[in-house]
């Protein structure tokens, strides 16, 4: 789950005043670190079945070798879970300085940084795209009174340049406030995590020790209510202190968003990077670092893509035989669409079969060059999977980019899903859960997205949550779809995967942002939740029309401990 969406928690709970008396804490199930992998009729949760596939129907067949591109913050390539399963570019020579294949790009040993300088600096945090947009019209517009003295030529960009203004500006107020408020309540939550760690003699508190205390004072009831309730939708592995210093980093972002404002938005891209980022033929840009300290979100993605299976060690990923392409395109903030596009060139040229996009933005300015992107992708017939986004808002009616339907001719791309957050049980009627994007048409399929366990740099492991979790769980079912079925297309992967959805018809859950009861079905266009076992079963059926130049198995990729 994003900061932003964590950080609701608390300015919803302050200004129900929830901070001011205590309430019934939400009490939490406890879920196995591999839930996600789990089946619905073995184990009561929302799982995908892989568990179930490769106990059943993948005994005694051979895979062959899936390469999937992870385009995101970068990937800790070094993590012992995943050593084996990261791609090699075997046509460059590390270290000698020299674009030994002739791809463009020095040293791509395991992939490249849009984000990256020659120097060897990376950009960490960026500045949000509608800033930028606004910075690039201000000076053609902002003296501008009357649309009549605008050229017949200009006046679709000038309609557009009014709702940037109008909404920076709702932004900026809204930042102002959202500061204020936060910082109000991070400074309540300090006390009460001060109480509770004194009450409980422990330093980190998680919702089972705040659920665990027994007490009769007054204000250590309080604050338990408080807690637990926080706690309880958050989700069960986060702990209060983590809590806090998230709302912290987050204050601290709305505070530098306000010393920025009247700033050049391009100021530090100019100067790490160094390219033109409004010119798509300007290529010569970016470094190798696609490791970097910046990779947490990106090696997430990675294990649950492809951790190593059955070394009991940490967790298990989906497919076993991926090669992980990192592609470092996705920053702090909002990425550019030039890097996004350019990435997808990237792992396409480079042998990408499958590309995981967990990321997302409400403005696309240069949406062509993208969409040209996902034309090369589909004409190479490379699957991309996208995440729907975590504003628990519609995408039918507010666009989330990138997305599949070209600007020039409003047709879909065949290669492209989006996938929304599904939790684990619909106990509290949050199957799809409260911070997931949605939408009938613009959404295909649903995914365990709440409370996944996975890689982090540093050989370590974490929960986290997101449409940015649920995406890479469907990569890993397309991926383990394609090293059995590796004649499928990508169009066919697509339709796979859409037949073979769990469905849930006459399931009601809460729609996400909102407290309205409606079907899950109604959600996304196959009305379910991706399925391995059913994804495998249903490929068995499809003729391939993928050409295979070359068979060949994934034999020495990974390692069983």
């Amino acid at each position: 789950m994003k900061k932003k969406q964590r950080l609701r928690i608390v300015l919803g709970m302050i200004t129900l005043g929830a901070l001011a008396a205590p309430a019934a804490a939400q009490s939490a199930r406890d879920l196995p670190e591999n839930w996600h992998l789990l089946d619905y009729g073995k184990d009561s949760v929302y799982g995908t079945s892989v568990n179930k596939a490769y106990e059943t129907l993948l005994k005694g067949k051979e895979p062959h070798q899936v390469i999937v591109a992870v385009i995101d913050s970068g990937v800790d390539t070094a993590h012992v879970d995943l050593q084996g399963h990261i791609w090699t570019n075997t046509g460059e020579t590390a270290g000698n300085g020299v674009d030994d294949d002739h791809n463009g790009y020095v040293d791509d040993i395991h992939g490249w940084n849009f984000l990256g300088g020659k120097d060897g600096r990376s950009i960490e945090k960026e500045s949000a795209e509608l800033d930028r947009e606004y910075f690039r019209l201000s000076n053609k517009y902002k003296n501008v009174a009357d649309s009549a003295t605008v050229a017949a030529q200009d006046r679709a960009e000038y309609r557009y340049w009014l709702n940037i203004r109008e909404k920076r500006e709702k932004d900026m107020q809204e930042n102002k406030q959202n500061y204020a408020t936060v910082s109000k309540g991070l400074d309540r939550f300090t006390e009460i995590d001060s109480v509770l760690r004194a009450a409980a003699g422990k330093d980190t508190l998680y919702l089972s020790d705040v659920e665990g205390l027994n007490t009769d004072n007054d204000t250590i009831t309080v604050a338990k209510a408080i807690a637990s309730r926080v706690l309880s939708n958050i989700g069960p592995h986060s702990s209060l202190e983590g809590f806090i210093a998230e709302g912290r980093e987050y204050a601290d972002g709305l505070r530098r968003k306000m010393d920025d404002v009247g700033k050049d938005p391009n100021a530090l891209r100019h100067d790490i990077v160094g390219d033109n980022p409004n010119d798509i033929n300007d290529r010569d840009y970016g470094n190798n670092d696609i490791a970097g300290k910046f990779g947490r979100h990106g090696t997430h993605v990675a294990g649950i893509i492809s951790a190593i299976r059955g070394n009991n060690i940490g967790m298990d990923g989906i497919a076993d035989h991926v090669l992980i392409m990192p592609v470092r395109a996705v920053p702090d903030g909002d990425e550019r669409d030039k890097d996004v596009a350019l990435a997808i060139r990237y792992a396409v040229d480079n042998g990408a079969q499958i590309i995981n996009m967990s990321f997302g933005k409400g403005y696309s300015p240069h949406k062509n060059w993208v969409d040209d992107a996902v034309r090369y992708a589909e004409e190479k017939g490379v699957l991309l999977v996208h995440a729907a986004g975590n504003d628990g808002t519609n995408n039918d009616s507010l666009a989330n980019y990138p997305n599949p339907v070209f600007a020039d001719t409003h047709k879909k791309a065949d290669n492209f899903i989006t996938v929304g957050a599904s939790s684990a049980t619909n106990d509290d009627g949050h199957l799809a859960t409260s911070f997931s994007n949605y939408g009938k048409k613009e959404v295909d399929l649903f995914s365990p997205g709440a409370d996944i366990y996975s890689t982090v740099p540093g050989n370590k492991y974490e929960w986290l949550s997101g449409t940015s979790m649920a995406t890479p769980v469907v990569v890993g079912v397309a991926a383990l779809v394609l090293e059995y079925y590796p004649k499928l297309s990508a169009r066919q992967l697509r339709e796979v995967l859409d037949k073979s959805v769990m469905s849930l018809q006459d399931t009601s859950v809460i729609q996400p942002g909102g407290n309205d009861e409606v079907p899950f079905s109604s959600l996304s266009s196959s009305g379910g939740i991706v399925n391995a076992y059913k994804a495998l079963q249903e490929a068995d059926k499809v003729k391939g029309e993928r050409k295979i130049k070359k068979k060949h198995k994934a034999r020495g990729r990974h390692r069983r401990r």
